[in-house]
């Protein structure tokens, strides 16, 4: 069983591919249309297995997935496995800025969206990642601040 199906459209197939990648250099397994679907397959039947196959559901999200006829039933098969959220079945992954309507509305999603290499790994094994997000470093203290000069009175100044 693949720990990861990644439902994308044509559009943002370079991120679904550097998506599968990372997560496969990171141990998961991936199935991924670009890669798994070999010609000559029946496209339908592909993506039925990878929907039911995969433990959980990646979307590469962007204003063609969401105008995409083809895409809503992969995320929907994986919303209706788990509606609530609570094994975490359907993640969003947002590629290209864009809102999430309807029954996508509330579903936590990961931003790539101007988001370096570097900083995107990061968010998206992170986001994967089943543990809790609790940094690693204690985070600085927010009462340290710079000491601000005291404002000038707004009346005129008097020699």
């Amino acid at each position: 069983m693949a720990d990861f199906f990644i439902s994308y459209t044509h559009a943002d197939r370079a991120w679904a591919e550097w998506i599968g990648y990372v997560l496969e250099e990171e141990g998961f397994a991936v199935i991924i249309q670009a890669w798994d679907f070999r010609p000559g397959s029946n496209f339908v039947l592909e993506m039925q297995s990878a929907a039911t196959a995969a433990n959980r559901t990646l979307m590469v999200l962007s204003p063609d997935y969401v105008k995409s006829q083809f895409a809503s039933p992969e995320w929907a098969a994986a919303l209706a496995q788990d509606p609530q959220g609570l094994k975490r079945k359907l993640v969003p992954i947002i590629v290209r800025p864009c809102e999430a309507h309807g029954l996508l509305m509330p579903i936590v999603q990961i931003s790539l969206v101007d988001a370096d290499e570097a900083t995107a790994r990061a968010l998206l094994v992170n986001g994967l990642n089943e543990k809790r997000a609790k940094p690693a470093q204690r985070p600085a203290f927010p009462g340290t601040t710079a000491a601000r000069p005291p404002k000038a009175f707004p009346g005129a100044k008097l020699m």
